[in-house]
C-alpha cells in the first residue's frame, strides 16, 4: 500500500477539501488529485465522489478514513515516544544499589528525579556490594550505586566518585570502650555484629586486620540488613564497623558511641558504577546528572 497516498487521503478526509489539503501539504491540487486517482486504482475502490462544487467520501472512503485516522494517530504516538526516549523523559532505568546508598541516599535522589521525569520507570535492586557488581557486569542493571571502590573490576567497570564518608567503630553507650581510644588488637577481641559476606564494610574490616597484621575479628552475629545489625549493637551486644552515614544520628542522640582505634582513619567511597565503553540511555544519563548535582556531603 502506498502510505504517502494514504496520508494524502487522510488529510483530505480530515479537512473535507482537496484545496485545504493542498495548502496544508504544500502540494498542488492537480498533483494530489492525480495521486488519489492512482491510489483508488491500486485499491480497486472509489474513495471520493463529487458533491456540488466539492467532494465527499464514499462509503468505502468513510471506512478507510477511520482506519487511516487510527494509523496516523499511532504514528504520532511513536514519534512522541521516540522524542521522549531520546530526551530521557521516557524509558526504564534498572539500578542496583548497595545497602548504604539504597537506604540513605537513593530515596531522596529518586523522589527528586521523578518530580521531573515522572514517566521514567525505575527498577531498583538492593543487594550487597559483590552482587551489585555482578548484576552490572551481567547487564541485568544499567548502573550501580556502590559503597566502596570495586578495584577488582577496574578493566570492565567505570567508577565515578560522588563523595566519601568515614568508617567508624561503634558500640553501645554502656560498653567499656565507648568514647575510648584503644588499639586495633584490643578492638578485634570484641565480638562483632556485621552484615553478610559480600558486604564491602565487612571486607574492609578484614582487610584492615590483614594490613596491620592483627587477628581477624570474630563475627558473632550476622545479619542481611544494616538496621538489624545496628539495632543489636544498640541493644548492648558487640561492636560494629560501619559507615558514619549510617550511624551519625545514633551517635548524636547518644544511642551509640564511637570507639577511636589508634592510628586508624578509613573512608568509604560512594560511587556511580557503569560498564566501561558502553553508552547509556538518555534517561539514565539524566539520573546520573541529577545525582551529580545533589550528592550528600558532610564535613568530617
Amino acid at each position: 500500500m502506498n502510505l504517502h497516498a494514504l496520508r494524502l487521503f487522510h488529510v483530505i478526509a480530515s479537512t473535507g477539501s482537496v484545496t485545504r489539503a493542498s495548502e496544508l501539504l504544500n502540494i498542488s491540487q492537480p498533483a494530489i488529485t492525480a495521486q488519489i486517482k492512482k491510489f483508488e486504482k491500486e485499491l480497486l475502490l472509489t474513495l471520493l465522489k463529487p458533491q456540488g462544487r466539492g467532494i465527499a467520501l464514499t462509503d468505502a472512503g468513510e471506512e478507510l478514513a477511520i482506519l487511516a485516522k487510527r494509523l496516523f494517530a499511532v504514528e504520532q504516538q511513536i514519534e512522541q515516544f521516540v522524542q521522549d526516549y531520546r530526551h530521557g523523559t521516557n524509558g526504564c532505568i534498572r539500578l542496583a544499589a548497595t545497602y548504604l546508598p539504597a537506604y540513605f541516599l537513593i530515596p531522596t535522589w529518586i523522589a527528586k528525579f521523578k518530580q521531573q521525569y515522572e514517566q521514567v520507570e525505575m527498577m531498583i535492586t538492593t543487594t550487597n556490594s559483590s552482587d551489585a557488581l555482578k548484576l552490572l557486569l551481567n547487564v541485568d542493571v544499567d548502573i550501580a550505586i556502590y559503597g566502596g571502590l570495586p578495584e577488582e573490576y577496574q578493566e570492565t567497570i567505570q567508577t565515578e566518585e560522588l563523595f566519601q564518608d568515614e568508617l567508624w567503630f561503634v558500640v553501645a553507650p554502656t560498653h567499656r570502650y565507648a568514647n575510648q581510644q584503644v588499639s586495633l588488637p584490643d578492638m578485634m577481641k570484641e565480638p562483632f555484629v556485621m552484615r553478610e559476606e559480600g558486604s564491602s564494610t565487612r571486607e574492609r574490616l578484614f582487610s584492615l586486620c590483614r594490613t596491620y597484621n592483627s587477628s581477624a575479628p570474630t563475627i558473632s552475629l550476622q545479619f542481611n540488613g544494616l538496621h538489624e545489625a545496628i539495632t543489636a549493637v544498640i541493644a548492648g551486644y558487640g561492636a560494629n564497623f560501619v559507615s558514619s552515614l549510617v550511624v551519625r544520628e545514633y551517635v548524636k542522640r547518644g544511642e551509640l558511641c564511637r570507639v577511636y582505634v589508634e592510628g586508624i582513619h578509613l573512608t568509604n567511597t560512594i560511587a556511580i558504577c557503569t560498564r566501561k565503553n558502553e553508552s547509556l540511555s538518555a534517561s539514565t544519563m539524566n539520573l546520573i546528572q541529577m545525582i551529580r548535582q545533589n550528592p550528600y556531603r558532610h564535613s568530617f
